[in-house]
């Protein structure tokens, strides 16, 4: 039955993928503006041979149908913008820094958001209540530029204690990852207050505190699994845009990811590298979304029956 419901995961997941593709190859074609553009005009014929030359002067439904044929064969073309270099290389050159970036983000936001959820919860009304809320509505309603800002200001210009930027060694890596954490971290920690708080109301928790059990045993082994399923829900989408990397995190602090090439990438029509750069992204949440479903049969074994249906 796993298999069945795997299955037709498969197809929704190329039926998303193909949708995705063809929807972001026409929209950028149909975008005002195109890859050759700029303050320099060319002559005429100079930019007729441009166009012919990358096929630019197609169709669109050819050039689609073209595009297609190579992505099939696992070509994604040469980049525009960075002249000779195939895309799949600058994918594969970039997306070990993102990957890391995010990966690291994520494990910090889940273990720090999950715990400041639990201990508000746990202590509702208290002075620890307030200060992880404190915390969680900060993450939450400051800018990501605003805190990178902050963070550079205060641990290297004014203590000296780590680097501005870059991405060389573990001190560098400190103030990207906690930037980039802070707003997920804040997320997880407030749905998972309200998720908790709820659950404690439940007939089957008065049970448990009537049977004599202590608070600490009913939170951690009784409300807490039911607590988490949506804040799982949660995961797909913010482990997706963690691992694909802020865009804003890694201009700030000149990290060579994924977020910084699909910018210019865009700015600078560079039709290859978006349609490789969206594809990219696409999997990745679809690949998120698929174990975020998965693992919902894990937590609660009626939703696994549900699935499978």
């Amino acid at each position: 039955m796993m298999a069945t419901y795997l299955f037709k995961r498969m197809i929704q997941t190329l039926a998303t993928l193909a949708f995705l593709v063809v929807t972001t190859f026409f929209l950028l074609r149909l975008a005002p503006g195109g890859p050759f553009d700029g303050e320099k005009v060319w002559p005429a014929e100079i930019q007729a041979n441009i166009e012919a030359k990358y096929g630019l002067n197609q169709p669109l439904p050819k050039q689609f149908l073209v595009w297609a044929a190579d992505l099939l064969r696992g070509d994604l073309r040469e980049s525009f913008h960075y002249v000779g270099t195939p895309v799949t290389e600058i994918i594969r050159e970039a997306l070990p820094a993102s990957f890391q970036l995010g990966g690291i983000a994520l494990l910090i936001s889940l273990i720090l958001g999950l715990a400041l959820g639990i201990l508000s919860a746990w202590k509702r009304g208290t002075w620890l209540d307030f200060s992880a809320m404190f915390i969680a509505v900060s993450g939450i309603t400051l800018p990501t530029y605003l805190i990178a800002t902050l963070l550079v200001l205060l641990f290297s210009s004014w203590l000296g204690w780590l680097p501005p930027a870059l991405w060389e060694d573990k001190l560098s890596m400190i103030l990207p990852i906690v930037t980039l954490s802070l707003r997920p971290l804040a997320i997880i920690a407030r749905m998972t207050r309200t998720t908790l708080l709820e659950v404690l109301h439940a007939d089957y928790i008065r049970t448990a505190f009537s049977k004599g059990l202590d608070e600490r045993t009913v939170i951690l082994k009784h409300a807490l699994r039911n607590a988490l399923i949506p804040v799982v829900t949660l995961l797909g989408p913010i482990t997706a845009s963690l691992i694909t990397g802020s865009y804003v995190v890694e201009t700030i602090f000149q990290i060579p990811g994924l977020g910084q090439y699909f910018v210019t990438s865009v700015i600078d029509r560079d039709y290859p590298l978006v349609m490789g750069m969206t594809l990219t992204y696409g999997i990745i949440l679809i690949l998120c979304n698929l174990f975020v479903d998965l693992t919902y049969g894990i937590i609660d074994p009626r939703v696994r029956l549900e699935n499978v249906k």
